[in-house]
């Protein structure tokens, strides 16, 4: 482009979408005007489609610009001064202000709910933090998908922290729902915290986590999980009333499921725990319900046990992106349940 035809800088930070739109209709609106009509009354609506796009200060100036170009128009249809001219004049006038005053209560609500919105994903974030690619020999990745588009976390929770007693994660998914929901996983993942570090038996530590819960001021609330503890070529699970996770090895896929399941914790869980094999190079998956329970239009659960041989393939991220697409392609709507997948890695 010619440096002749070039908009300054300045100038096209000016020419925002709502001011280009206002001065479109305002174009035409003149054009109007000339050529048939009188419109100077109508002048104020270029102002008004700039407070619907715009911010306020750009609402501002098309209305000062409708109000002026009213006023020139008694020039070419010469009736200056005429008490329809002031009508016709006034109205514009009421409006454009009107415009401007409705833009800028809008800018300050939209200011309040971006503040409002990045303290509450702060906080979610604070409850549900993100996990390293790997955590001592284990390699890791997570997703959490929430069922509600306006809530990063819901009451599905999990967990991985390198321990003096290995690499140890939970994942699990409260029973209730919205936010009292979010407390309890809060207060789960709290202790779990706190106690992964100090506690040796995996056991006592699913227990102490099951106190934690029965604290909770609601007396029905109860958290399903599986705490996992990985050492060398061993894997030392707990689990308390949840799905079992899957175990994909050299193409072969196997639930580490040895019937001993206890009741979730919060209901006075006593769990005891079970030992596997964990193969070099070996993939293991958690997940919440949001993963077997979602249903496609005719009511068919995701087959996740034909697609788990495919989560062996590529690297740990690509093999959970393609997961969740491929469940949300299932039945091509939202979930209605929250998801939360944790994907290990034996890297040892």
């Amino acid at each position: 482009m010619p440096a002749a035809c070039r908009v300054p800088p300045a100038l096209q930070a000016c020419l925002t979408t709502g001011v280009l739109a206002g001065l479109s209709l305002l174009v035409v609106l003149v054009a109007i005007d000339v050529e048939a009509f009188r419109l100077a009354g109508a002048f104020s609506a270029a102002a008004l489609l700039t407070s619907v796009i715009g911010r306020w200060r750009e609402t501002a100036g098309i209305a000062v610009a409708s109000v002026v170009v009213a006023l020139l128009s008694g020039a070419w249809h010469d009736y200056t001064g005429t008490a329809e001219w002031w009508l016709r004049v006034g109205v514009c006038t009421l409006i454009a202000v009107l415009a401007v005053v409705g833009s800028y209560v809008r800018d300050q609500r939209e200011d309040r709910l971006k503040r409002m919105t990045v303290i509450a994903e702060t906080a979610q974030r604070a409850v549900l933090r993100s996990t390293p690619s790997a955590v001592g020999s284990v390699g890791v990745a997570s997703r959490y998908v929430s069922a509600s588009a306006e809530a990063l976390v819901g009451g599905d929770l999990y967990e991985v922290a390198e321990t003096p007693h290995g690499v140890r994660v939970i994942v699990g998914d409260v029973r209730g729902k919205g936010l009292p929901a979010v407390q309890t996983a809060s207060a789960v993942l709290g202790a779990f915290r706190t106690a992964a570090f100090t506690e040796p038996d995996l056991c006592r530590l699913a227990r102490m986590i099951d106190v934690v819960v029965e604290q909770e001021p609601d007396d029905e609330e109860f958290v399903t999980a599986v705490v996992a503890e990985f050492q060398g070529d061993s894997v030392r699970l707990v689990n308390c009333g949840h799905h079992a996770p899957l175990l994909v090895s050299d193409g072969a896929v196997e639930a580490l499921d040895d019937g001993d399941v206890t009741v979730p914790l919060g209901l006075g869980s006593d769990p005891t725990a079970s030992v596997h094999a964990w193969p070099r190079g070996a993939r293991m998956l958690f997940f919440t319900d949001g993963l077997v329970e979602h249903r496609d239009r005719a009511g068919r659960f995701f087959d996740l046990d034909a697609y788990a041989p495919s989560l062996g393939q590529g690297d740990l991220e690509q093999a959970l992106d393609r997961l969740v697409a491929r469940l949300l392609g299932h039945s091509r709507r939202a979930l209605c349940d929250d998801l939360a997948l944790v994907l290990a890695e034996n890297r040892a």
